[in-house]
């Protein structure tokens, strides 16, 4: 008989788990399965496992739940600041008081309220940057918002802006971009409005475009969209407080003297002058230099687009053109006025500048005794400058045939001025023609004065010289009718010398 303790059982290997007895494996079939515990030696030595204490049922939590705070608020930007605290003044200020208060006694009362809001409201925003804010504050109410910096720096030519966030300017021939910025293209067209209504016109979706012209003549040219796709544009061309005469322009080296004194002399003689040259090349300003040698017994009238003339004689008349009302009617153009102007008893016309079919009446006006008068013209020579106005008296419509038409011209215009922007930034005189009549059906020039390039210098300028023609001039018979034919060639000698 075997008495081994195993029997019934089946050891499964060290380490293992005990298997289950199966039923008909030599197991007795009422017996239950015993497990086999082998004990290491060393665990007898081993006190017996102590019970773990009973906690009370009832015992309060050590550590209380408490709900998470909600996160704090980031404190707002300088900009978020800023914005807020310009919100809060506009609604503070009493729009029907501005126009009734003086513009520093408004700086004043502007600068206390932004104080006295920031203060109340605890804005941290320090004095600088509180005068600051005022100072934009009256900006926008009185003057032209982010813009009014750069229109009180004479140093500054042009002023450009392509959207809120893109502002140019022109600086010593040189165009720069500026730290300048607008809050928003609302910001921009509430600055264009108010230029348009400063003369009577209109800028909106349904009149996207305009000229205007600011308190100091300075030229504005607006474009809304959608005809702008980034956002409102805005080209100011700047002028001088102070007139441009050729005293200033010699210094600025846009020309030399002998030539400023021919064109002082072309002035007086009253002979016709057309000025070309292409944007932002000064044909205005060298309008203006010209027509400072008018006589002051003479009246002149002036037909522009933008009133930004400046002429320094006391007989003068200013006309300007309209533009249609919302209905297409009203409207009146250069060449109603040029008409108009030949029954107002002038002297003189001078056009601001010609574009289209009143190249014609500008024509007319200087072949019917009205000597003297002056205009400009887009152009790259002075060759080309005869063909535009040709080109523009065919816009007209008038039926001419080209044979006559470029007659015209010649018993028209005595002298064409070119000038030009150059590479350096400088503005110069390039070329001064004179009219001489037809060889066949071509019109035949002689350059006066002709400038050539000869180099620059260490700063990068440019340096020329005048061409002299010594030709007899067409209009020598003027000239010694206003006893200046000698003051005229004695000019050409100088510079040929």
């Amino acid at each position: 008989m075997n008495h081994s303790p195993m029997f019934g059982r089946r050891r499964m290997p060290s380490g293992g788990a005990p298997a289950a007895v199966l039923p008909g494996d030599g197991a007795m079939p009422h017996s239950t399965p015993v497990p086999v515990v082998e004990t290491h030696p060393a665990a007898a030595m081993l006190p017996a496992a102590q019970p773990a204490p009973e906690l009370p049922a009832a015992a309060p939590p050590v550590v209380r739940v408490v709900a998470a705070a909600p996160p704090r608020a980031p404190a707002p930007s300088h900009a978020e600041a800023m914005r807020e605290l310009r919100r809060l003044c506009l609604t503070r200020i009493e729009p029907s008081a501005i126009a009734n208060t003086p513009p520093e006694r408004l700086r004043i009362d502007i600068e206390r309220l932004v104080s006295e809001i920031a203060t109340s409201n605890r804005i941290q925003l320090n004095g600088r940057e509180q005068r600051q804010l005022a100072e934009e504050l009256v900006a926008d109410m009185l003057g032209m918002g982010p813009l009014q910096p750069l229109l009180d720096d004479d140093s500054i030519a042009d002023i450009m802006v392509n959207g809120p966030d893109c502002v140019f300017i022109e600086r010593g021939g040189k165009v720069v971009k500026s730290d300048v910025r607008f809050r928003d293209a609302a910001h921009v067209i509430g600055i264009c409005q108010r230029i348009a209504a400063g003369v009577g016109r209109r800028v909106d979706e349904s009149s996207p475009m305009v000229d205007a012209r600011l308190k100091d003549g300075s030229r504005v040219n607006i474009v809304l969209p959608p005809l702008a796709l980034d956002g409102p544009y805005i080209s100011i061309r700047k002028f001088g407080k102070k007139p441009i005469d050729f005293a200033k322009l010699i210094g600025f080296g846009a020309l030399t003297a002998p030539v400023a004194r021919i064109l002082e002399i072309a002035g007086r003689a009253r002979l016709n002058i057309v000025i070309s040259g292409g944007t932002g090349s000064g044909k205005t300003t060298m309008m203006n230099a010209i027509s400072r040698m008018i006589d002051h017994g003479e009246r002149i009238v002036t037909i522009e687009d933008a009133a930004e003339l400046q002429l320094q004689q006391p007989h003068v008349v200013r006309l300007e053109t309209r533009p249609s009302s919302l209905e297409g009617r009203g409207e009146v153009t250069q060449r109603d006025l040029v008409r108009n102007a030949l029954r107002m008893r002038p002297d003189r016309v001078i056009i601001g500048e010609v574009r289209g079919g009143e190249a014609f009446d500008m024509l007319q006006a200087m072949n019917t005794g009205h000597d003297g008068s002056m205009s400009t013209i887009h152009a790259n020579t002075t060759r080309d400058a005869i063909v535009r106005i040709e080109n523009m008296v065919q816009m007209g419509n008038t039926g001419l045939p080209s044979r006559a038409i470029r007659q015209q011209i010649i018993g028209a215009v005595d002298i064409v001025v070119q000038v030009e922007r150059q590479r350096d930034g400088g503005r110069r005189v390039t070329q001064v023609t004179e009219v001489i009549g037809m060889e066949g059906d071509v019109v035949t020039l002689n350059d006066i004065f002709r400038l050539e390039i000869i180099g620059e210098d260490s700063t990068g300028r440019l340096i020329g010289r005048y061409k002299v023609s010594r030709t007899r001039p067409k209009a020598y018979e003027r000239l010694s009718y206003f006893g200046l034919e000698r003051a005229w060639m004695s000019a050409l000698d100088e510079t040929a010398r």
